[in-house]
């Protein structure tokens, strides 16, 4: 039987180890956003959240809820745009990147 890792332990490690494999999921999920497609940058930002801050960390950063903010980052959760500007700053901070849109 093969061996198999937990995806979402996956991620974490790699984000831990790989800083620029962070700042590409947080560039995705920006990505996703601006383009359509809300659901799938959630679940991106909810591993994001999960491999740096944490929920707890964010919930203090951001002075909502940690409850809130997991159900705002499921798949059929809906931020409002102050709450998804707030999650963006903390993880861009915690990043250390500065978030910029150029058009294609």
């Amino acid at each position: 039987m093969p061996l198999t890792r937990d995806f979402k332990q996956t991620v974490t490690e790699r984000v831990r180890r790989e800083p620029a494999f962070a700042r590409a999921l947080l560039d995705e999920a920006a990505s996703l956003f601006l383009n359509g497609d809300p659901a799938t940058a959630r679940v991106i930002l909810r591993d994001l959240v999960n491999a740096t801050v944490g929920f707890e960390g964010l919930a203090s950063a951001t002075a909502r809820p940690s409850k809130s903010l997991h159900r705002m980052l499921s798949v059929a959760g809906n931020p409002s745009m102050d709450n998804l500007a707030a999650i963006f700053d903390v993880l861009r901070r915690n990043l250390k990147v500065d978030i910029a849109v150029r058009a294609v």
